[in-house]
């Protein structure tokens, strides 16, 4: 008999065909479970030797389905089925852990492999700077996203010219870009994009290089130091943001502001809200209160151009302005609603984009 909402009574067994059909296990993999012990029927009979299930048992049958598709392994299955929540949890999630390093691992191993295989030998595409290199990779992706829809945005766009090796990334709401010269010159012109958390893991290395070839392949780079072992890292396929278009399609500059880098971070770490509005007055630059005040005492700033009020997001904004070079910092408005440019204000081989926000009026 079955209960009006489709349950089977807890006094009632079934038989091995029907708990399969309730817990989504198949007969077969229901025998397996129960030759491990992880699952045993409730009932066998002694003499035809069927197997028979209680309802109390569709639960961890169930539990133990999903848990196996996740490729979780039957001694970790045991543990968390057993286990209390949270701990139950805390396994969960160091498998995923375990299995997400793995994919990683592979892919690395992949990308090797398939550059093995490369008949034709690596483009040369420049040589840089170690140290130099390392801080422009580290600097630029800060501009990244983990984005599971655009997997491009965890990379770093590089394109090399004859004169120059430029370094880009986004996510969308910051943009982030880098002009470096190299110490060789590239032998043609490339561009690609390469998987931005292998360059992350490889700056350490760069950092205490001298020097730095640059080697491209067709699925990544090869990073060549001579004190130290080379690094591969593979390039991403998809079709990166047209980040060009963008930039040639910047409106003109409306406001200039020039302000100490070290104070308008302090101002950013002490503001307690999440969104931060600017404004730009012949005064100087006011972080505004959460009440939408200005201060007493307003950032000095030289300003010129009209004054100005415009909103950001506390992590697209305070990023920007960290990774500036130099002691002064240089914003360059366009409007409340235009992208603005941050740089230093002596050095302009790094520059960022900011996208604004819609003013907060909760306040």
């Amino acid at each position: 008999m079955k209960l009006d909402d489709g349950r089977v009574p807890n006094s009632e067994l079934m038989p091995i065909g029907v708990f399969a059909q309730h817990s989504g296990l198949t007969s077969s993999a229901l025998r397996f479970y129960a030759d491990s012990g992880l699952l045993p029927p409730a009932k066998v009979d002694p003499v035809s030797g069927y197997r028979y299930y209680s309802a109390d048992q569709v639960a961890r049958a169930r539990e133990l389905r999903q848990l196996r598709e996740i490729a979780m392994p039957l001694t970790v299955v045991e543990a968390v089925l057993d286990a209390e929540p949270d701990e139950a949890s805390r396994l969960i999630d160091e498998h995923v852990t375990m299995v997400l390093g793995d994919a990683v691992a592979v892919q690395q191993k992949a990308a090797l492999i398939k550059a093995s295989l490369a008949s034709a030998p690596g483009l040369r595409v420049a040589a840089l700077k170690g140290p130099v290199l390392a801080d422009a990779i580290e600097q630029v992706l800060t501009a990244t996203a983990c984005d599971p829809w655009m997997p491009v945005l965890r990379g770093l766009r590089v394109e090399a010219t004859h004169e120059s090796v430029t370094l880009t990334a986004t996510d969308r709401y910051r943009l982030s870009t880098r002009t470096l010269v190299p110490a060789e010159p590239a032998a043609a012109a490339w561009a690609a994009t390469v998987d931005g958390d292998e360059l992350r893991a490889a700056v350490a290395e760069l950092r205490r290089s001298a020097l730095v070839r640059v080697e491209a392949t067709p699925y990544g780079i090869w990073l060549r130091m001579a004190d130290r072992a080379d690094r591969h890292c593979r390039l991403l396929t998809e079709e990166f943001p047209d980040h060009r278009l963008m930039l040639a399609s910047l409106s003109e500059v409306t406001t200039r502001v020039m302000a100490t880098k070290d104070l308008l971070l302090r101002a950013l770490e002490e503001h307690p809200g999440a969104r931060i509005s600017l404004r730009v007055t012949d005064h100087g630059l006011n972080v505004l209160r959460t009440d939408g005040r200005s201060p007493d005492h307003p950032l000095p700033a030289t300003v010129t151009g009209r004054n100005l009020q415009i909103s950001f997001e506390l992590t697209t904004l305070y990023p920007a302005v960290s990774t500036a070079i130099g002691s002064d910092v240089l914003l360059d408005l366009r409007g409340p609603d235009q992208p603005v440019t941050i740089r230093s204000a002596d050095r302009g081989d790094l520059t960022t984009l900011a996208m604004p926000i819609e003013p907060d009026h909760s306040a």
